[in-house]
């Protein structure tokens, strides 16, 4: 009797391990790749308070990044960066305070990720201030639309010279219309402020043009904005749509092309862990008995 509910109780708490991650609640699983021949910065940052990450990324390397259920906020690249060994510095592109941890919203010229993550989940990449890398947005494991965001071209090769950003005769960046200029117009604000007054400008389509999965200007089309249910996200910089790029999903890569999914390697789930873990448990207490 004593052995019977000594394996009560432990298949209890095996039970109890097994289900934590879902009473703990959902979460949202962004990898964030690096395919460009140069070393990133990635900055991460709430939509609320503007606090948040930062870190290095060299060329090829990625990172996971884990969203609470409710969160939304933006992601980007900062280049051209130099912090020091205590994490403080600047950056050329993107910079969102003097560390690497962010502390402001991203400067202007940037390519920007925004999520608002819920049911369903909200997302895109916007150009509304200006682009310095190409950036796309995959969203797996979803339901519902669920279809690539973003810009997969490098619009700095083609953007107007009265907006280009420089650095010793080197563009680094493509500014907006609005931040170069500062008008009404260009930045849809007072009585451009609407949709119905907030019309697309000359630079904003050549954006459009160039990148016409993402926003171009503030009211622009909204089909820009994508939604998608329970999905984990993928965020490439200098990637390309065609581009096999893997995400970690509950312990199992998933790597998508094309829009189609392949299971690169699986580590055993959780739950079969603990199952077999009891299980050599009766067994040896039926060998002992």
């Amino acid at each position: 009797m004593a052995t019977y509910n000594a394996l009560l109780k432990l298949t209890s708490i095996f039970i109890f391990i097994a289900s934590a991650p879902e009473l703990c609640g959902s979460s949202n699983t962004f990898t964030i790749v690096n395919y460009c021949q140069e070393t990133i910065w990635p900055g991460i940052t709430h939509s609320e308070n503007f606090s948040g990450n930062g870190f290095t990324l060299k060329p090829g390397q990625s990172a996971i990044y884990t969203a609470p259920s409710g969160w939304s906020g933006r992601i980007w690249a900062r280049t051209g960066c130099n912090f020091d060994k205590n994490g403080n510095g600047k950056c050329q592109t993107g910079n969102c305070g003097t560390n690497i941890n962010c502390t402001d919203p991203g400067t202007p010229p940037a390519t920007i990720a925004d999520f608002t993550l819920g049911e369903p989940d909200f997302y895109d990449v916007s150009l509304v201030d200006g682009f310095n890398l190409p950036l796309l947005v995959r969203a797996v494991n979803g339901t519902g639309n669920c279809s690539i965001a973003g810009c997969d071209g490098d619009f700095r090769q083609n953007c107007p010279p009265e907006l280009a950003a420089k650095d010793n005769d080197r563009v680094i960046a493509c500014r907006s219309a609005c931040d170069t200029f500062d008008t009404d117009e260009y930045c849809c604000r007072g009585v451009y402020g609407s949709p119905s007054t907030c019309l697309p400008s000359n630079y904003s389509k050549i954006f459009k043009q160039a990148c016409p999965a993402a926003y171009s200007f503030a009211h622009d089309d909204p089909t820009s904005l994508t939604t998608c249910s329970q999905a984990d996200f993928i965020v490439t910089f200098c990637g390309s749509r065609n581009q096999t790029v893997c995400s970690n999903h509950e312990k199992q890569a998933e790597c998508n092309l094309n829009g189609s999914k392949s299971k690169a390697y699986k580590e055993m789930p959780q739950r079969w862990w603990v199952m077999m873990l009891l299980f050599a448990y009766m067994f040896n207490l039926r060998i002992l008995s």
